[in-house]
């Protein structure tokens, strides 16, 4: 019976080879079964299964001139059948390596434009801030704080005294110190 089998496979797909539809069919029909279990196996999912079944055969129509008849055809449908599961588990992880790595960048350039953004609405608030302090005290903290100029050489290139450029200071750092609070929401 074995022998009658292996014979009349060996028939089938001489006539596959061929081109012959009906005997195409025939063989869809005989291990369809088999080669979906096996892909399920593999691949855990009925979709993918049987879209890896139907990759199989469309593989063997594509190539059936190149059949070989002294190959087992089973053999032969179970190694594509292998192959394009493997390729297909495969290409999904690639893909998800792949959308991991657009999110984990899309995060990081999102972090960034929010660090940005923070940023330049700080900067923003500065200088509204030094814009509310009066011209000479205003004069005094910029020396200090944007020039890195000590008090002693701020008095001596203003022509006032050491005590005034520190009272100027604390005021200054105080105004601006409420400005901020009242602006607590947007830093």
């Amino acid at each position: 019976m074995l022998e009658a089998n292996n014979h009349s496979e060996k028939l089938l797909v001489s006539e596959l080879k061929g081109g012959n539809e009906k005997a195409f069919r025939s063989l869809f029909d005989l291990y369809y079964q088999d080669i979906y279990g096996y892909s399920i196996s593999i691949l855990k999912s009925k979709e993918a299964a049987e879209e890896n079944v139907q990759d199989v055969f469309m593989k063997v129509w594509m190539n059936r001139e190149s059949l070989n008849l002294e190959q087992s055809f089973k053999a032969y449908i179970f190694t594509i059948a292998r192959n394009q599961a493997f390729n297909f588990l495969n290409k999904a992880a690639n893909e998800l390596l792949l959308k991991e790595e657009i999110f984990y960048e899309s995060q990081k350039s999102h972090e960034y434009g929010d660090y940005s953004i923070r940023e330049a609405d700080c900067k923003k608030l500065r200088k509204e801030a030094m814009n509310l302090l009066p011209p000479k005290r205003k004069e005094i903290f910029k020396m200090s704080r944007k020039k890195g100029m000590s008090y002693e050489e701020i008095s001596q290139e203003l022509g006032i005294s050491i005590n005034t450029v520190r009272n100027q200071m604390s005021k200054a750092l105080e105004s601006m110190r409420v400005f901020f609070q009242v602006h607590d929401e947007i830093i």
